[in-house]
């Protein structure tokens, strides 16, 4: 949530402030401004699009070297300019502006603070307390940098900011804890004549590919001439810069009409790259997850599994496998529940967390308190090489997804579970589990997965017919038994992320327990139907609904044999995958929700009130 984009050139930065705030968008936000200094300070902020700032800055005819601009998710305060950043505090010939990421915790006593100092307020956000502490601090005779490295001390919470001063006009002040910022080297990495500042890569492609990921608790100046970094402590840091990866394509539409439909059609292509360096080989590895990951495999006795939301439905799913393949003993634990309880720490637990950005903060806040248990072996699956997650475990897995833009997560969630199968089956051979015979077959399956992905995409004319009557139905049933039950819920979740209708999700067998009350012809019912060993039972509950009258939407395997009727609607996609088959069955149900959402007229890849990355609690 919320973007973050800073510029020290010289030329004018706005187009590339404004530009870089465009490829932000997708982390969901309901206002945007930019601050910039040209002699003196100015501001443009307004409520809504992207589009709407960039029409004021050239109604304002904004030009200036050196400026930050931010798009804001409302936390603090409503949807109103006035909330909106940047914020500036001035007073004694002194301008300081500030934008932030995340919240801080201790706001309420720092504006106390300030307001007694005699500086009036004049938001309702967390944030403004910065720009005034940030200003108090630089008018007591201390440069910008100074200023935000006290500041940042009395600052509880998630925080990225970045900050301009009108005493130092060609310089911009960055810092992060619990929430991503980055350094971008202008020039081919001399960062000579022009650097700049942003929470994600994206936002910078357009003028440098040269990048410094900043640790917890840095604090970073960009100038003309250079850069200055330094840590926690106040000691000045070396970070590498890296030439990024990322393509400036893959983080366009292309001939697509949304990124939620680009994504779901880049799926084959995400999944051969993530099992490139499996389907390539003979036989399954643990080098695959670092140099450690022998040795911790060995002693791992039990897994925990600490995720949120899509990703949470992806180790809900693994836990199924790991423990009929692998046989280990594995809990799926929602991060933003796990810390704030008591749980027993047994020795030899590993630590798995699963996350698209890898900045997700309560995955982070669960992963921290699980060590502080003294849980110490650590895997991380993840789409982002440099993220908070992957630099705080011992062990990794990068997705390969490439760049996931639409809110409603898609490949990132695939490939998430091809990764999680890899790991079952490597925890499965090291534990003499798996045959060479059985290992050989599996593999060959994960090398044939992107083009069985092709042929269930080509359901989506199918579909987009079933998602034209969806689109006037304000609840919806989804059905799954066994590991395709978490695959319901990850169907139910796409549906009501972007069409707004109201979707639950349930194992079947418990339909009789509850859920059998809400079925009427109202009601269209959703069912994840494999053939494997549970479908007659699933046939049995297909049965209970009919005879209540409800409408059933089948994704069946073609082995099934489940033959449409009056009320029960049938889309084949392939033979019986086996194990791999939730990779497969959730395609379907992220076409229909990607479909019902185009006939209802929403916005897909930016839906109401959610963000891309959940960077605060």
């Amino acid at each position: 949530m919320c973007g973050i984009v800073g510029a020290v050139a010289q030329r004018n930065v706005v187009p590339i402030l404004i530009e870089g705030l465009r490829k932000l968008e997708y982390r969901g936000y309901d206002s945007a401004g930019i601050a910039i200094m040209n002699g003196q300070m100015s501001r443009v902020r307004a409520v809504g699009r992207v589009a709407e700032l960039e029409h004021r800055a050239k109604e304002a005819r904004a030009d200036a070297p050196t400026g930050i601009a931010h798009t804001r998710w409302a936390t603090h305060g409503g949807v109103t300019e006035n909330n909106a950043h940047p914020h500036i505090s001035n007073g004694e010939g002194i301008e300081v502006s500030v934008v932030h990421n995340g919240i801080i915790e201790n706001h309420e006593v720092l504006r106390a603070r300030l307001k007694a100092q005699g500086y009036a307020f004049q938001s309702d956000t967390d944030t403004e307390v910065i720009a005034h502490l940030v200003h108090s601090l630089v008018a007591s005779g201390k440069t910008l940098m100074q200023a935000v490295q006290q500041a940042v001390r009395e600052l509880h919470g998630a925080y990225a900011i970045a900050a301009i001063s009108k005493t130092e006009p060609n310089t911009v002040v960055g810092s992060r804890r619990g929430s991503p910022l980055l350094l971008g080297v202008g020039n081919a990495g001399s960062g000579q004549g022009e650097n700049f500042l942003a929470s994600d890569t994206s936002a910078l492609l357009q003028v440098t590919r040269y990048v410094a990921y900043l640790e917890e608790g840095d604090v970073v100046e960009i100038r003309l001439d250079g850069y200055s970094i330094v840590d926690a402590e106040g000691n000045p840091a070396e970070r590498p810069i890296v030439e990024s990866q990322l393509s400036a394509d893959a983080i366009e539409l292309g001939n697509y009409d949304h990124f939620m439909q680009k994504e779901i059609f880049e799926q084959p292509g995400a999944l051969a790259n993530t099992l490139e360096m499996v389907a390539n080989a003979s036989s399954l590895s643990s080098g695959l997850f670092g140099a450690d990951a022998e040795a911790i495999f060995a002693r791992t006795r039990q897994i925990l599994i600490l995720a949120c939301g899509t990703s949470w439905h992806a180790g809900s799913v693994a836990k199924y496998w790991l423990e009929s393949i692998a046989g280990i003993p594995t809990s799926v634990e929602i991060a933003s529940e796990y810390r704030y309880r008591e749980s027993v720490a047994l020795p030899g637990t590993l630590v798995l967390t699963i996350s698209q950005s890898g900045e997700t903060a309560d995955t982070i806040a669960a992963l921290q308190y699980a060590q502080g248990l003294g849980l110490r072996d650590t895997l991380t699956i993840c789409n982002v090489p440099e993220s908070a997650l992957i630099r705080q475990s011992k062990l990794r897995f990068l997705t390969r997804a490439g760049p996931e833009i639409g809110v409603a997560s898609t490949k990132a969630f695939t490939t998430q579970l091809a990764s999680l199968f890899v790991l079952t089956l490597v925890l499965a051979k090291q534990r003499n589990r798996l045959a060479p015979a059985r290992e050989k077959e599996l593999i060959e399956q994960l090398r044939h997965l992107p083009a069985a992905l092709n042929r269930v995409l080509e359901c989506e004319p199918a579909v987009r017919h079933w998602a034209r009557r969806f689109a006037v139905k304000q609840h919806a049933l989804f059905l799954g038994r066994g590991v395709h039950f978490p695959i319901a819920q990850e169907g139910a979740l796409k549906l009501k992320e972007i069409t707004y209708i109201h979707a639950e999700a349930y194992a079947a067998g418990e339909l009789k327990h509850g859920p059998l009350a809400l079925v009427d012809r109202e009601m269209p019912v959703v069912v994840v139907a494999p053939n494997d060993a549970l479908i007659e039972k699933l046939k049995s509950n297909l049965q209970e609904v009919r005879a209540r009258g409800g409408e059933l939407f089948v994704f069946a395997d073609r082995d099934t044999h489940i033959e449409p009727a009056d009320g029960l609607n049938v889309i084949n996609l392939i033979d019986h995958a086996g194990p791999l088959s939730p990779i497969l069955h959730v395609v379907p149900l992220q076409l229909l929700a990607y479909h019902a959402a185009l006939a209802r007229g929403t916005d897909v890849d930016k839906p109401r009130n959610l963000a891309k990355s959940v960077t605060v609690e």
